[in-house]
């Protein structure tokens, strides 16, 4: 098979819950275990960072990466899910799997993973541990995929735990309490390795002392280590004034990820790096933290984060989907100065609209759109439920149709936002 024969081959003999969502979730970790002993236990070979929460998974992961090979590390990237192209998953250095190593990875393993009916997911982590072995990686910041306990990647090992956040999202496989969805992203919090907890929050974080508790593990909230004073915000980047909240001390990070949210995953990231630093093996200097952070966007290739696609008139693209990010993006689309807004959005069909529907902007004009995957709920569909929200607007069927329209009514002064799904964002960066 080509790579083309390929990817069709995984997309279509794996359940992916990109995809078809829930009904493609296998939770448990039985079949990972066996398929890494079959590869031989690639992910003995290098050390591991864990990250989970609700939110800015993917941009801590791409920050501390990008911080980790400014300080000289081989560093292996595992992120879900893809905006392009299947190989953005797993990176080496910045460098995705080549597409005749996902060629090769799929004919000597085709057997054995159809034997084991493995989904999508766990076909991912198998590739990904055994390409970070193959290329001689020296650390891996990995991704949960879902949740956490019973997610494929936890199946490692790690030197360092970090949660994020904890909101509501995957509601129908998680829980639906804050204190049930903490429970399970606190499954990655392993005997004797210490975690960092990104944001405080008064129900999720009882849960992730206890947990800590019962496996002896060294916890930190990010928030006890960092503060954010201040940021002044340009056009490709961010600048953080922190105070370190041990010393009293303050220092400055530019960070190429735009988004005022980023205040809160750039206290998660520099509160890892501190752990990092003082509780494992790996040396970080200083140049390294503000190297890494000032071109961390531009280093790892991280799109769809408050990604500003123009100027005139002020266009930006999101791939917050929940209601916990898109509530942050909500508000920065507030604070923006514009005549009108324009906003092209669509949703996949499991998301929980009536949570999310009430948080987008009132004043605005909305074009309804769907992504070209069989999880998106149809642009009429999600037309009629936003009318019950007092959102007003338009179908427009497909995603490149709908911004034309919104550029067609846009003038200079106006504003266009483009998200409220990954795949959403995925057919225009």
């Amino acid at each position: 098979m080509n790579y083309k024969e390929t990817i069709n081959f995984l997309f279509n003999s794996f359940p992916v819950f990109d995809r078809e969502g829930i009904s493609a979730y296998k939770p448990g970790l039985e079949r990972t275990i066996e398929f890494n002993k079959y590869l031989d236990s690639p992910d003995s070979t290098f050390q591991t960072i864990h990250i989970a929460g609700t939110n800015g998974k993917g941009s801590v992961s791409h920050i501390l990466a990008s911080v980790l090979q400014s300080a000289g590390y081989r560093v292996g990237l595992f992120t879900s899910p893809h905006l392009k192209d299947f190989r953005e998953r797993i990176k080496v250095d910045n460098e995705m799997i080549s597409e005749q190593e996902v060629v090769d990875f799929v004919a000597k393993h085709k057997i054995k993973m159809d034997s084991m009916s493995l989904s999508f997911f766990e076909m991912n982590v198998g590739i990904a541990f055994d390409h970070f072995r193959d290329k001689g990686v020296e650390v891996a910041i990995i991704e949960t995929g879902l949740g956490g306990r019973l997610d494929a990647t936890n199946i490692i090992t790690p030197i360092l735990s970090v949660i994020t956040n904890i909101g509501f999202d995957h509601v129908a496989l998680l829980g639906d309490t804050i204190e049930q969805i903490s429970a399970e992203k606190s499954g990655i919090i392993k005997r004797g390795i210490p975690v960092l907890i990104g944001e405080y929050n008064s129900v999720s974080s009882p849960v992730f002392k206890a947990k800590s508790i019962e496996e002896r593990s060294k916890i930190v909230f990010a928030g006890d280590l960092f503060t954010v004073s201040d940021i002044e915000v340009a056009v490709d980047s961010n600048l953080f004034n922190i105070v370190c909240n041990r010393n009293n001390s303050s220092f400055s990070v530019h960070l190429d990820l735009l988004g005022e949210y980023q205040s809160k995953n750039i206290i998660t990231a520099l509160g890892a790096l501190h752990l990092l630093n003082t509780d494992t093996n790996l040396n970080i200097s200083t140049r390294a933290i503000l190297d890494g952070c000032r071109y961390a966007a531009r280093k790892t290739g991280l799109n769809g984060r408050w990604q500003v696609l123009s100027t005139a008139p002020f266009t930006v693209c999101d791939t917050g989907h929940n209601g916990h990010g898109l509530k942050i993006v909500c508000n920065q689309i507030n604070n923006q100065k514009f005549e009108n807004l324009y906003m092209v959005v669509g949703f996949v069909n499991d998301k929980d609209l009536k949570e999310v529907l009430p948080l987008l902007p009132k004043k605005a004009y909305y074009i309804f759109t769907q992504a070209k995957i069989e999880r998106a709920l149809p642009a009429s569909d999600l037309s009629d439920l936003a009318m019950l929200h007092g959102l007003q607007g338009e179908v427009v069927a497909d995603i490149p149709s709908a911004i034309s329209r919104a550029k067609e009514m846009a003038t200079d002064l106006d504003m266009i936002f483009i998200g409220g799904s990954t795949f959403t964002v995925a057919e225009i960066v």
